[in-house]
């Protein structure tokens, strides 16, 4: 079980770089920067190579907690790596790891938390369940199929639409709210919540 003064780390999954800030497959930087904001937190360069912020979240009393946000500064498929780093630099147990990612399998806009499981075929997550095993939350942000015959590849790294567009604030809010509440209320509080 967790040790009760160990930090949560929660991972935003995206790939770094101007070009990449709007695609899909970044929405986890998305969700972690506006919990940065509302931590009045700025992100600053950590060793493990990402950005970090380090504060509390949550009410005030017992269930206003240590957190650490991050967004790894490798590209996707190699996030376990500073994933990792972190884990050991703050010394936090794997299952108070929250990897927010983009998912396929899941109709947009429409939100999943769980604990473990597998990575299908999400690159991030696979990487880290490599370096770490996986026994850490998800909050799976759920961007739908591709249209058509478009690659996934390709699907993944563009820009939400417009049409997607006029949702993804409230998205982000909602996916931002779910942390919080994983954090302050456990897993199954959020998941009735948040799992629609």
């Amino acid at each position: 079980m967790s040790d009760d003064a160990a930090p949560w780390l929660i991972v935003g999954l995206g790939n770094p770089g101007a070009e990449y800030a709007g695609n899909r497959h970044n929405i986890g930087f998305m969700v972690v920067d506006l919990l940065a904001e509302r931590m009045r937190g700025k992100f600053k360069a950590h060793k493990a190579r990402a950005q970090v912020v380090e504060g509390r979240m949550g009410p005030p009393g017992p269930a206003n907690r240590r957190v650490v946000l991050a967004k790894p500064m490798s590209f996707m498929n190699l996030s376990g790596g500073p994933v990792t780093a972190l884990r050991d630099f703050y010394k936090v147990p794997v299952d108070r790891i929250v990897a927010v990612h983009d998912e396929l399998d899941i109709d947009y806009p429409t939100l999943r938390l769980k604990l473990g499981g597998g990575d299908n075929g999400h690159n991030g997550l696979k990487s880290m369940t490599k370096s770490m095993g996986p026994e850490y939350h998800r909050v799976r942000c759920g961007i739908g199929r591709p249209p058509g015959r478009m690659q996934v590849a390709d699907f993944v790294l563009k820009d939400f639409s417009s049409t997607e567009r006029k949702e993804l604030d409230w998205f982000v809010d909602r996916a931002a709210d779910s942390v919080e509440c994983l954090i302050a209320e456990g897993l199954e509080r959020a998941q009735s919540s948040y799992n629609s």
